[in-house]
């Protein structure tokens, strides 16, 4: 359990880190929301330590995407600076993200494609590795690196797109 915890904390620090200052979720409120989440499903038949966290990245997506709304953040903008995809991979500018947004696109894309959403879930917010995502998915590495490269990019094209639109 401590390895866990650990893990799902890392997790949680680099969502965190993508937030605005002030925030009132923090960390450890997130990552133990997250546990105690993860503690009441039930029949879960767990494949392997990629499942188990990919699980927890949807969870910790869940909670922080209710919490914007909750703060009652516009739909699309909410004040918050905006950041591309890429961006807030590599070093976050400022600790901010608009999660409802990312979440309303990345609703949008799993319509459309439900892997590819899978990908950028358990890539962005899990913080899988290639071979992690590949081994949760059942797919080979190539195919995941493929897919992480066009959900990107259609991200990117949806979110610029609904900045457009609201200027």
């Amino acid at each position: 359990m401590p390895l866990v915890y650990e893990e799902l904390r890392r997790q949680a620090s680099r969502y965190m880190q993508r937030e605005r200052r002030g925030h009132p979720l923090q960390a450890t409120a997130l990552v133990n929301e997250a546990y105690l989440r993860l503690i009441e499903v039930r029949n879960v038949q767990w494949q392997n330590r990629a499942h188990f966290f990919a699980m927890a990245a949807r969870l910790m997506r869940r909670i922080l995407v209710d919490a914007a709304r909750a703060q009652g953040y516009q739909k699309r903008g909410g004040g918050a600076a905006m950041l591309s995809l890429d961006e807030a991979l590599i070093v976050p500018v400022e600790p901010c993200a608009d999660f409802v947004a990312l979440d309303t696109a990345l609703v949008a894309l799993a319509a459309i494609d439900e892997r590819k959403s899978q990908v950028v879930e358990m890539r962005f917010f899990g913080g899988l590795t290639l071979e992690e995502t590949a081994e949760a998915l059942h797919v080979s590495r190539e195919t995941v690196k493929r897919d992480w490269k066009l959900a990107k990019a259609w991200l990117l094209r949806e979110l610029s797109g609904s900045a457009a639109h609201d200027a």
